[in-house]
């Protein structure tokens, strides 16, 4: 849950975002700058956080008046080796925070933390995930909160969507690229696992809003709607296409049992007047290149 350091929304005398050339990073900081803030991106090129010297070499980007916002990571994490370089990016990460101490952090994790109940997942659930890619993300959480002192949180999205995605993982980036080009999309089994899909610029809404009101503890971010891949796909090939849907023979036992529901009240009761956009809308949006914010 939340708790708002300022009552009233401030905009920070510096945002350094940590990661500004990534879909996200790149989001938030055009969101902050839209606000009037003073945003330093900082990319690979500036600051290769898997090189050695990588914790000094940051620090040296920072200063205590800062609110950093820390995105780098090399996601997803699929094995053991990929584990390993993220934890050279969040020990450097961490090395800078303890040195300089900003004056506030917010570190961009992910749903990945926990574990699946069956039940509609809120920020208090047990973060017990078996994954890669989730003891990456719990680790970054107990690694900052040991090495930052002052004002800390962490935002959590689940599945993110939008215009400029550049993982092409299976879901709705996919079919709207395939759809777009006129290929046909291929779903596993008939695409019936339910999961949360939340828009890039909604995550970016609410990382800005933490920034300026410089709240403490941890949000999920997710649009407290779970849909389908296959209505994904006809979503993607009605506005796109329309295009050919496939189904493919699983090779496996379905993700998450095939559902993964979220709590969004926490959403509210922070920031009572944003209201998330729900998956068929966000894409219509995405479609139809709806500028920053709208």
């Amino acid at each position: 849950m939340l708790e708002h350091g300022l009552t009233e929304p401030q905009v920070p005398a510096r945002t350094v975002v940590v990661g500004a050339g990534g879909f996200v990073g790149g989001a938030i900081a055009r969101n902050l700058e839209a606000r009037g803030a003073n945003v330093v991106r900082l990319g690979r090129g500036v600051v290769d956080l898997t090189a050695d010297g990588a914790g000094e070499a940051l620090a040296g980007q920072l200063s205590g008046d800062d609110a950093v916002v820390l995105v780098s990571a090399l996601a997803p994490v699929k094995n053991v080796q990929m584990l390993g370089q993220n934890i050279r990016v969040i020990e450097a990460m961490a090395h800078a925070l303890a040195d300089i101490q900003p004056a506030y952090v917010l570190n961009i994790g992910s749903d990945a933390v926990f574990g699946d109940t069956g039940r509609p997942l809120d920020e208090n659930s047990p973060k017990d995930s078996p994954s890669f890619h989730g003891i990456m993300h719990h680790t970054r959480e107990v690694a900052f909160a040991e090495a930052q002192k002052g004002p800390l949180a962490t935002l959590r999205p689940t599945l993110i969507y939008g215009a400029d995605d550049p993982h092409n993982g299976y879901g709705p980036n996919r079919f709207r690229r395939l759809a777009s080009q006129g290929d046909t999309i291929k779903l596993f089994g008939e695409g019936e696992e339910r999961r949360d899909h939340v828009w890039v610029e909604d995550v970016a809404e609410l990382a800005a809003r933490m920034v300026l009101h410089r709240s403490t503890g941890s949000l999920n971010a997710v649009s407290g709607q779970v849909i389908s891949f296959n209505e994904l796909a006809q979503i993607c090939s009605r506005l796109h296409g329309p295009v050919e849907i496939e189904n493919l023979p699983r090779s496996g036992p379905m993700p998450h049992d095939g559902y993964r529901p979220f709590d969004a009240s926490a959403i509210s009761a922070a920031f009572p007047d944003v209201i998330m956009t729900p998956p068929e809308r966000g894409l219509e949006k995405v479609a139809s290149g709806a500028p920053v914010g709208t």
